[in-house]
């Protein structure tokens, strides 16, 4: 099919493409190449430094398909088996883990509690991965009983993240730099630390306040590295997809695993969910995508592997809907 004429996706991004307004970064990817890749708007707005397809914005969400490719890494050097007990890992873990599974961890069907809701009144600074696995030690119940539903648990990822700590002994940014991020040319993408990593062409998010456009980067949550702390670019976002077709990082059978439905529901009408990946059909077309959503940010990447087809979108503000615009540019490139 002939190639949508650029202006019509410039429409789609045009309350982002402003002079003083946070923007977005997209990409389509087709065959193998990026046919459309475009920035629009601020990354910066004290600094006005514009959105480019090298910028980083945090990932959000997106950040799980890198912890559950760390683990399936690890699961490939039989270090570890996705049917082992978070209380092999974790021996001071109350009762309830000794039937929760890594496999319920990577689908979402743990049943742990939302760490979010039990963080201690009064607390001020940011939790860490391991905050999160303090917090569930006081917890002595789940949800429901693993494996029997699906309920979307940030908790869970960032238990992933310390899990692949304690089995490599490499802190997990260093894992994901080293696992991959650079085998895969990923100079740029960090899970981010601060004062400890340095993330270049960053772009801070913001959210809209009363006097207009207002810095809304970090959170209580937002230092949580497996269910949320990535950055990265659509620009390095293209290898990682690319390498999602080969075998640089886990054998084949191990990414159609990861890309089957071990959910066959989630919390999204016509989609199960994989190993860090919703994933389904859209037009009788294999389907699998993720969506990410923190303070001032708000991300996405759709890929249709059948039809070779990839489209993502990163945005550093988060009280917008690109879900829309995402479903129009799929269509227009259909």
């Amino acid at each position: 099919m002939s190639q949508p004429n650029e202006k019509v996706v410039d429409a789609l991004f045009h309350d982002f493409d402003q002079a003083d307004a946070p923007g977005a970064a997209v990409m389509v990817i087709r065959n193998g190449k990026p046919i459309l890749a475009k920035g629009y708007g601020l990354a910066d707005l004290e600094k006005k430094i514009p959105c480019t397809t090298d910028t980083n914005f945090r990932l959000a969400s997106l950040t799980k398909q890198f912890t559950a490719m760390a683990v399936l890494i690890l699961a490939e050097q039989g270090k570890l088996s996705l049917g082992d007990h978070l209380s092999k890992f974790f021996p001071e873990f109350p009762q309830y883990g000794k039937t929760i599974t890594i496999r319920h961890l990577l689908t979402h069907r743990s049943g742990l509690l939302d760490y979010e809701d039990h963080i201690p009144q009064g607390t001020t600074i940011p939790l860490s991965d391991r905050d999160v696995l303090f917090i569930l030690q006081r917890q002595s119940k789940t949800d429901f009983l693993p494996g029997s539903q699906f309920h979307y648990s940030n908790s869970a990822y960032a238990l992933l993240a310390l899990l692949v700590e304690n089995v490599s002994g490499r802190t997990f940014p260093a894992f994901l730099k080293e696992r991959i991020f650079e085998p895969l040319g990923m100079t740029n993408t960090a899970a981010y630390v601060a004062g400890l990593s340095f993330v270049p062409n960053r772009a801070y998010g913001y959210a809209s306040g009363r006097s207009g456009w207002e810095l809304s980067d970090q959170s209580l949550t937002s230092a949580v590295l497996g269910d949320g702390g990535i950055y990265s670019s659509v620009a390095d976002l293209f290898k990682w997809d690319q390498a999602l077709y080969t075998e640089k990082l886990v054998s084949r059978k191990m990414l159609s695993d990861a890309f089957a439905a071990h959910s066959s529901q989630s919390d999204f009408k016509g989609s199960g969910y994989g190993y860090g990946w919703y994933v389904g059909k859209l037009r009788d077309a294999e389907h699998v995508w993720h969506y990410g959503s923190t303070c001032g940010f708000s991300t996405r990447i759709e890929r249709f592997p059948g039809k070779k087809l990839s489209v993502i979108v990163l945005a550093n503000r988060r009280d917008t809907s690109i879900s829309p615009t995402v479903e129009k540019i799929i269509e227009l490139f259909w």
